[in-house]
């Protein structure tokens, strides 16, 4: 009797699952998505990921949260330019912590490594407290004293949430970005240069899944 080779099977290094809030200086629509230079030269944002589903290197990272803030001083597509300061949820345990400023960090390569790819210069990582809500298209994000923001997504005439799809650049690789609205974006981190109080400006929520 003949026996069948085994079957080959992929491990993932991750996979993550969950729903983004990011908001930035520009008007709406953010021109770094369509790769164009931002309004006034200059951005300033914050992209918070809120991992609903995820498991970096066998690490459960499930229900937690990862916020990234940055400076990026040109067109956004310029690699090794912008700044940033981490903040991984309070919650998280030191290895899954660990894990994930791997993945974000670019050391696990995918989609986040090419993102990394863009980033010139860490300031900080720290852990803090983060309440990350998306609740029928309004969104909030409170990350310590640091970060508060409240956003809703522009929608057209019959209610649907307005999509943003094939743009050049995207926070979320390979998903529908929602268009949106900050009523509130405050961003409070003196000691690494970054203050800032926007209003009624540029805002995107989406789904991700990201995986490599």
């Amino acid at each position: 009797m003949q026996t069948q080779p085994a079957s080959k099977t992929s491990t993932k290094v991750y996979t993550l699952q969950g729903t983004l809030l990011e908001a930035c200086s520009c008007r709406t629509l953010c021109r770094c998505w369509i790769g164009e230079d931002p309004d006034g030269g200059a951005c300033d944002s914050f992209l918070a990921y809120n991992i609903e589903k995820g498991e970096i290197n066998g690490v459960d990272v499930s229900g937690l949260v990862y916020v990234q803030v940055v400076k990026i001083p040109g067109n956004v597509l310029t690699p090794h330019t912008w700044k940033r300061v981490s903040y991984v949820d309070a919650r998280a345990t030191d290895e899954q912590r660990a894990a994930i400023v791997d993945a974000w960090h670019g050391r696990l390569g995918g989609s986040l490594a090419d993102l990394n790819a863009l980033i010139g210069e860490d300031l900080a990582i720290e852990t803090i407290p983060i309440e990350h809500h998306l609740k029928g298209g309004e969104g909030t994000i409170a990350v310590g004293d640091k970060i508060r923001a409240t956003m809703a997504p522009y929608r057209s005439a019959y209610g649907a949430i307005t999509t943003l799809r094939d743009s050049i650049f995207s926070t979320i690789p390979g998903a529908p970005a929602y268009i949106a609205k900050a009523s509130e974006h405050v961003v409070n981190i003196p000691e690494h240069g970054m203050v800032w109080t926007f209003k009624d400006r540029n805002a995107i929520q989406g789904d991700f899944l990201l995986e490599a």
